[in-house]
């Protein structure tokens, strides 16, 4: 049988979630399997919603119009075109919006329209059930990081950390070949094809090969989350991390957080996206690299640690699947990541 299919059947028929609603926190130690969604197909609707900041509806038509060219039905949710400050609307419309998504069986796929903040003003307030009987693909990142989370610790359905709306370009012929390719990956993960990147060796990198499902996202938002019902596991895991516009302290402060946590301490690998750093002020610096950062909190362990890899706040950012498998090969040479079928 199909694994998919396979995961699919056992969660209809209550093998997967025992006695347990999917709004609830399983508690430490409790391990169930993480449900891949269906795969989309031609005719499948993506709806698109604002759980955080808000955007135009001028400026998802980039989106819309790429997305359609794909062969997929997109329904624009009630947030986009809305604003309240820096937010898609209000908390409670944020919510409504999402859970209408999340709720409605026809609706195959959710792409969060931008990040910004404001994805944990709701996440309290969602209810999964519905999803975890009729389960799809959740995309974004950045503090959609707050649902990858939520839906990897509470929901146990696998998710998909990916440009957004407001990377699209406007122009597709004038993209530049990375931002082209991150988009592209959107589809290859969307309709079930197996991901593989192939990426260029940092100096910095520890060799070595690994397996474990993914997990991860922006750093500053998986801080902000610790020690609460949507705290990431990361015991057997690969994790991944990026973010922007961050000192170096700050830097080092999260990853003291990560360590001092045991985040770091069962994963199987590390993988450092793209990190944009604040330049220190003059006569304050702080007087380490980020890899020194980072190659200081894990000298204890001996899993493979690579940097650069194109995820992140920038126009290389491809698609990740959160909670499913990959293997990740480290090397002087040359580092991929692929998925593990």
């Amino acid at each position: 049988m199909n694994r998919k299919r396979f995961l699919s059947s056992l969660w209809a028929a209550g093998a997967v979630l025992p006695a347990l609603g999917a709004d609830m926190d399983p508690g430490p130690g409790f391990k169930r399997a993480t449900l891949i969604p269906p795969y989309l197909r031609p005719g499948d609707l993506i709806g698109i919603t604002c759980p955080a900041g808000w955007i135009t509806q001028q400026e998802i038509q980039p989106a819309v119009s790429l997305l359609e060219q794909w062969g997929f039905r997109v329904q624009v949710g009630d947030t986009v075109g809305k604003k309240e400050f820096t937010f898609g609307g209000t908390d409670e419309q944020r919510t409504a919006d999402f859970q209408k998504m999340l709720d409605d069986k026809n609706i195959r796929a959710i792409l969060c329209a931008r990040g910004g903040y404001g994805s944990v003003r709701i996440i309290d307030s969602l209810h999964f059930a519905k999803l975890a009987a009729h389960p799809k693909w959740i995309l974004g990142f950045s503090d959609v990081t707050v649902l990858h989370s939520h839906l990897s610790h509470v929901v146990n359905i696998a998710s998909i950390h990916s440009k957004m709306c407001n990377s699209f370009p406007e122009d597709w012929s004038a993209a530049e070949p990375q931002q082209r390719d991150s988009l592209l990956s959107i589809r290859t993960a969307l309709t079930g094809e197996p991901v593989k990147y192939v990426f260029e060796p940092n100096p910095a990198n520890r060799s070595g090969t690994a397996s474990g499902a993914l997990t991860g996202g922006n750093l500053k938002t998986l801080e902000s989350l610790s020690g609460t019902r949507s705290d990431i596991s990361t015991a057997g895991r690969i994790l991944f991390v990026e973010d922007t516009g961050e000192y170096l302290y700050s830097i080092d402060r999260m990853f003291w957080n990560l360590r001092r946590t045991g985040k770091l301490s069962g994963l199987k690998a590390l993988i450092i996206g793209g990190f944009k750093v604040k330049p220190d002020d003059p006569g304050d610096e702080f007087g380490k690299t980020l890899q020194e950062i980072i190659l200081e909190k894990v000298k204890d362990y001996k899993y493979p640690v690579c940097f650069d890899f194109p995820c992140g706040h920038q126009k290389y950012n491809v698609a990740l699947k959160c909670g499913v498998k990959h293997r990740l090969k480290v090397s002087s040479d040359s580092c991929s990541l692929m998925e593990v079928i």
